[in-house]
């Protein structure tokens, strides 16, 4: 492999690059308008978002506009990647030092009402079409590949490439795009005092060094990181058993910012802000405070039940590709369609996949109304819910694999 190429990486063996989901709706709150109101915040933040911006493209191969505080007002489409690099990362513990893979990604559509959210993990291992990616560094642009693994993507074109390769899977543009490492996860679930999770069955994976026996955890420090990246201690073992794992940790994390009110703590979102930034990357469209302060007003008026997470519908591959994946043609296709045209998406009922359960007590896990209390919702004639503010609501198919922000599960 020469420099001006990237490309699918041979190994199909496990390896231990296993990460986190990174956390959007912390990134976007995390650097809340509040920020600027501490002494010395403001500046802090603005020029660690100088430093971090990078371009990003769209599939016709223009430069998306930068936005201003006054543009974000439609649907908002936002990748967020887990870098896997452990250059930097001041831990031998986390592998050797190699190229840095997109390991974790994620598209994320809030609705234009700012009602609803979704966000739709992206196995690594996914083969996908990729198109013609610009050089970081200025040199001669990446070719297009018809058949290669979505993660190879970043190794050589970086993070704007992988961006593209998502755009060209789904046909949704996206204009937004964040990469967190390591130590910015480290950061931010210390930041955040732990993340309290249920562990079904005993985890114990000498692969990422994490021993958990069946109950409840706090998670904090390495210990959050080890357990976002396990994939041998969970479910089958397999990558799509690590994102339900993933969806265990992120949709407590989302109940402990909402019911503690992070979301609306300055000193809190300093904390996390400053946190994270040192260890993101950001798409120049991030790079505006005023910009971010806009995302964060909005995403944070979105119910813990309206935050839908999903994993992209995949079969397996075989034969010199054994250990990948591509996406289901038509049932992918319909969650695009879906995304594209801003439909809330909501599940009949949580269905998390091979890697966790739904916590046996329903009236714990979940925040059922009583039939006391109004109803949100009628059913329209043609099956559709219609909630009582005129919206109206997809159910999303059964085979979908997912749970909402409002729902505990437990690692399994």
């Amino acid at each position: 492999m020469t420099d001006s190429e990237y490309e699918f990486l041979e190994d199909s063996k496990p390896k231990r690059r296993g990460w986190l989901k990174a956390i959007v709706w912390v990134l976007i709150a995390l650097i809340s308008g509040t920020v600027a109101t501490v002494a010395g915040g403001y500046f802090y933040i603005t020029g660690q978002l100088s430093a971090s911006g990078i371009e990003v493209y769209s599939t016709d191969g223009s430069s998306f506009d930068l936005p201003t505080p006054a543009d974000i007002n439609g649907p908002i489409n936002m990748l967020v990647i887990g870098s896997d690099t452990r250059v930097d990362q001041g831990s031998t513990s986390y592998g050797p030092v190699g190229s840095a893979l997109a390991d974790v990604i994620i598209l994320v559509h809030i609705s234009q009402d700012r009602k609803n959210a979704v966000a739709m993990s992206i196995p690594r291992d996914l083969m996908v079409s990729v198109p013609e990616c610009p050089d970081p560094k200025g040199g001669a642009a990446f070719p297009a590949k018809d058949f290669a693994q979505i993660n190879s993507t970043m190794t050589k074109a970086g993070p704007a490439c992988t961006l593209l390769a998502v755009q060209e899977l789904t046909g949704v543009a996206i204009p937004y795009l964040a990469m967190i490492d390591f130590k910015g996860v480290i950061a931010m679930s210390q930041a955040i005092g732990g993340v309290d999770v249920c562990v079904a069955n005993t985890i114990d994976d000498s692969y990422t060094d994490l021993y958990l026996e069946a109950g409840d955890h706090t998670l904090i420090g390495d210990e959050a990181l080890a357990f976002l990246r396990t994939r041998h201690g969970v479910g089958d073992g397999s990558d799509l058993s690590r994102i339900s794992n993933q969806q265990v940790f992120l949709t407590s994390l989302m109940r402990k910012l909402k019911d503690e009110g992070a979301l609306a703590n300055p000193f809190k979102m300093f904390q996390l802000g400053t946190a994270a930034l040192s260890n993101m990357t950001l798409s120049n469209s991030l790079t505006d405070l005023g910009v971010i302060y806009g995302l964060a007003r909005q995403v944070n008026n979105v119910d813990l039940d309206k935050m839908t997470f999903i994993q992209l519908p995949v079969y397996d591959l075989e034969g010199e590709y054994v250990g990948r994946v591509a996406a289901s043609p038509e049932r992918a296709q319909e969650l695009f369609d879906l995304i594209k045209s801003d439909q809330p998406l909501v599940l009949a009922e949580a269905n998390p996949g091979t890697g966790a359960v739904i916590a046996e007590d329903p009236a714990a896990a979940t925040a059922s109304p009583s039939a006391t209390e109004t109803p949100t919702s009628t059913t329209n004639p043609d099956g559709t819910e219609q909630p009582v503010d005129g919206t109206s609501t997809t159910d999303l198919p059964d085979w979908v694999k997912g749970t909402n922000a409002a729902t505990t599960s437990c690692s399994n």
